[in-house]
């Protein structure tokens, strides 16, 4: 069932459901969480059963201003508290030292806790209301089966799990891409999942250099927390995706033409595109099994789009989706994330 986040009394109803324990389909800026009391133990293992997610994967707890960290964590560093300043409300998470018997089962047991606070306006009512019935803080991770495309839209999630979920409306989603998550446990700043904030600007707000973490480059860390989004296959439509340059994608194509001169092509499927940098030449043999989409110039458009896009390529039936792999700059390094993660078998 869908809510109108605009209806005064939606949002009553949906602190109402989060303190009942039951589930919630919630806008951020950045994608759809499936929502539940982060203080309610029974509530956060829903979300676990709804999503077929490992229970010790944890989940990051959203909050409706920055006082409210201190219910969930324990210490809050003065870098910390830098990027909060920065960023809050936003699409930045912190990994903060957790506050014993508070959210163990949101952090996956782990003694670390991951806190957010966004800033999409339906998701403060409803935290707000929601803090008047005594509930401070919300464990959300995307609403969407786990491993597959984050939603962007009320319709997304409400067509990935039964109609007995109640999903408030929010319009589509600002950013499209899940927040960036920075760990603050250790004696400097660490990214851990890229997104729309690039390590630049993570380091001018906080003033010190934050360090990318060894997994993001194919290494082991040993010293960093679970955190949400980071496993290596994650975010993947039904479709097999490949990520290649332009050049690529010419070659196989022109492949496919040649191998389906005298015979049908029909065998092949539906192949989608989403192109950045040229026009996309598609030999005569393949018009009707090709469907080519460009794709967005700026990094923040194309994380707009990226789940929407790809959930549109399932939808149409396509069989695999080629993508051309973003440029190295800093700025698409979120939406790089999403895709390499995408196209992990």
């Amino acid at each position: 069932m869908i809510l109108n986040g605009q209806d005064p009394q939606a949002i009553v109803q949906a602190a109402k459901i989060l303190q009942c324990g039951d589930l919630l389909g919630l806008p951020t800026e950045t994608v759809y969480g499936l929502a539940a009391d982060a203080g309610q133990d029974a509530a956060v293992q829903k979300i676990f059963a709804a999503k077929g997610r490992p229970s010790n994967h944890p989940l990051i707890v959203h909050v409706a201003q920055a006082a409210d960290v201190s219910r969930f964590a324990s210490h809050v560093p003065t870098f910390a508290q830098a990027l909060m300043d920065a960023f809050w409300p936003g699409p930045l998470t912190l990994i903060l030292p957790r506050r014993a018997g508070v959210a163990a089962v949101a952090a996956g047991g782990q003694d670390s806790v991951g806190l957010r606070c966004p800033s999409h306006p339906v998701a403060q009512a409803v935290l707000h209301q929601a803090q008047r019935l005594g509930v401070w803080g919300v464990a959300a991770p995307s609403a969407n089966l786990f491993g597959r495309v984050s939603p962007t839209t009320a319709a997304h999630v409400a067509g990935e799990f039964d109609a007995s979920l109640r999903v408030i409306d929010g319009g589509a989603c600002e950013v499209g891409i899940e927040s960036t998550i920075v760990d603050c446990t250790r004696d400097a700043p660490v990214l851990l999942r890229p997104g729309v904030l690039t390590p630049e600007q993570l380091s001018a707000a906080c003033g010190m250099t934050v360090r990318i973490s060894p997994a993001l480059q194919g290494r082991l860390d040993e010293a960093a927390p679970r955190a949400s989004g980071t496993l290596a296959s994650h975010y993947a439509p039904n479709a097999k995706l490949r990520l290649m340059t332009s050049s690529e994608i010419g070659q196989a194509l022109a492949a496919l033409a040649h191998q389906a001169q005298g015979s049908s092509a029909s065998n092949l499927g539906l192949i989608a595109v989403w192109l950045r940098t040229t026009t996309l030449q598609v030999p005569s043999t393949l018009t009707q099994r090709v469907l080519s989409v460009p794709m967005p110039q700026e990094a923040a458009a194309c994380a707009h789009d990226l789940f929407a896009q790809l959930r549109r390529f399932d939808e149409q039936g396509a069989s695999q989706i080629w993508v051309e792999a973003p440029p190295a700059a800093p700025a698409w390094d979120g939406v790089r994330d999403r895709l390499m993660r995408a196209a992990t078998p």
